[in-house]
């Protein structure tokens, strides 16, 4: 391999700083087989050794045996990484490529490396919950003021990319506890998110209608915030533990803690709290429990199931498809193509090329017009649901939890 092969310039101290608590065991783990290849979508992209998982391993081997400068070309490398885990599942020594991609970004953020303007904008308002609401209303402002409009005429390509993600907002369900309707079963607690809770709202109060339905008091703790993915992926370690700690601190007792959004779910498992124990996909708790669902009315249509990587790879729970089937009339399938969609977090805005790039090679692969796409990363939703509007597909992209609600009539 090319990268393994070149001479680096010996010894960098700055770089076994930044890196000195890098998990250079765990990379050493990775014996460079290149079973993970097939499975990489930037490799597949870009066809080059440094945006594969084994190429990328190396580079971070480098930073923090102090052979490359953390201000060289690897950071791009690592900067492209989707960290949809997709080779985790193939990996023979079992080597856990989402610590150590989350580690060599950490190394790389002491360093002085920052993501873009836009990325520190949306972290601003994420961050605590008062921001979050203050988000929600400014949203809602942009698109009754015609503000949205304009940014997507702008000769602003960032602007307009962030205009085009983001649809009508609808407020979240609001904190506190929701009762249970007819018997009570018992109590689960509803994680909200913080983009997710404008951009997911409809989403979030058909987890709540659903919920309710079946027996189980909802309680939404108003303390809550951000799950701290975003930071942690961007190797601001520090605070992506902060965040995970008041979130600890809010969720407390022993109820299950559903997710509607996977990514959220998996980084707050991750969280090496006892708590992470207790989180699950909504979807999982709903299947697991399926006998208090009441009777579902059929629905017409064509449905499409999409599995996000970090459901399919990481959380490996939450697969909706038999739960779905149970709806009369509905026709279920799942998408064939296994290759990430390109959303990845904040990544559909930090790499459009690539992103888009790897969107439309999903669509490509959807050989007959489905009424609904279904997937439960909020992510994957927007940055699909663009690509569909702009290719002039009439797919609605829809939260599988929605269709059950709908079909609860709730």
């Amino acid at each position: 391999m090319r990268i393994l092969k070149r001479k680096f310039p010996r010894s960098s101290p700055e770089s076994r700083d930044s890196f000195h608590d890098f998990p250079l065991l765990d990379a050493d783990a990775c014996v460079k087989c290149g079973l993970c290849l097939p499975h990489c979508p930037t490799y597949a992209l870009h066809q080059h050794e440094g945006d594969s998982p084994r190429g990328r391993i190396a580079l971070m081997q480098g930073l923090a045996q102090g052979e490359l400068d953390p201000r060289g070309s690897a950071v791009q490398h690592l900067d492209g990484c989707l960290v949809c885990r997709a080779c985790e599942p193939v990996c023979p020594a079992e080597v856990p490529y989402g610590r150590l991609i989350d580690a060599g970004r950490t190394g790389l953020w002491r360093a002085g490396r920052r993501p873009s303007a836009l990325w520190r904008l949306l972290a601003a308002f994420r961050r605590t919950p008062r921001r979050i609401a203050v988000l929600e209303r400014l949203l809602l402002f942009a698109h009754r003021s015609g503000v949205i409009g304009l940014f997507r005429h702008l000769p602003v390509p960032r602007l307009r990319r962030l205009a085009a993600h983001v649809t009508r907002p609808h407020a979240a369900p609001k904190p506190g506890r929701h009762p249970a309707k007819g018997e009570r079963r018992g109590e689960v607690m509803l994680f909200l998110g913080c983009v997710a809770r404008p951009l997911d709202g409809r989403v979030l109060h058909a987890c709540v209608n659903v919920l309710t339905a079946m027996g189980y008091d909802v309680n939404i703790p108003a303390a809550q915030g951000c799950c701290g993915a975003m930071d942690a992926h961007a190797g601001d370690r520090e605070t992506a533990q902060r965040l995970v700690t008041a979130n600890v601190a809010a969720f407390g007792g022993d109820s299950e803690i559903l997710s509607a959004a996977s990514g959220c779910a998996i980084v707050m498992r991750e969280s090496g709290d006892a708590s992470g124990a207790r989180v699950h996909d909504v979807m999982d708790f709903i299947s697991r429990h399926a006998d208090a669902l009441p009777a579902l009315r059929p629905l017409h249509g064509r449905v499409l199931v999409h599995q996000p990587c970090t459901q399919r790879n990481a959380l490996r729970e939450g697969r909706p498809t038999e739960l779905l089937r149970r709806i009369p009339d509905l026709e279920i399938a799942e998408l064939a193509w296994r290759d990430c969609c390109g959303a990845a977090g904040s990544y559909l805005f930090e790499h459009p090329g690539e992103a888009d790039a790897l969107g439309t090679r999903l669509l490509a692969s959807i050989t007959a017009a489905p009424d609904y796409l279904v997937t439960s990363n909020t992510g994957c939703s927007i940055h699909l649901a663009r690509l569909l509007r702009e290719q002039g597909m009439a797919v609605k992209v829809r939260h599988p939890v929605e269709l059950l609600a709908e079909s609860l009539g709730v």
